[in-house]
């Protein structure tokens, strides 16, 4: 069984930071790809930042230079630092991770989600 757990989500100011951190755990044999992705109140869920196993990124265009999205490959941890944050960066940011379990079965899987509110 694979687990993907984000945390790091809260209430913040306009112009304020967060860290948001994904963490997998179970029966992994290897991480690939992980990614935030955020959806709004009445949206569809889209793309914010993504990363490969070797450390390649790619980033919505509307949070190009103020997040940054990292990773711990020895912990299966996935950050996404997020400066600079306006009122319409609030939703539930979702990580998703692409998991290969010891049964050597590949899947996408998905966290819970955590709440960023971004006050004006």
């Amino acid at each position: 069984q694979v687990h993907v757990v984000e945390s790091g989500g809260g209430l913040v100011q306009a112009g304020g930071s967060l860290r948001l951190s994904c963490a997998a755990s179970g029966s992994i044999f290897s991480v690939n790809g992980m990614g935030w992705y955020r959806q709004a109140p009445g949206k569809q869920r889209e793309l914010v930042a993504q990363i490969t196993g070797r450390g390649s990124t790619n980033y919505a265009d509307s949070v190009k230079g103020r997040f940054t999205i990292s990773r711990d490959n020895a912990a299966n941890t996935v950050y996404l630092q997020m400066n600079s944050l306006k009122p319409e960066d609030t939703a539930v940011y979702y990580c998703s991770a692409i998991i290969v379990t010891l049964l050597r079965v590949p899947g996408d899987y998905w966290g819970q989600g955590t709440q960023v509110t971004v006050s004006s």
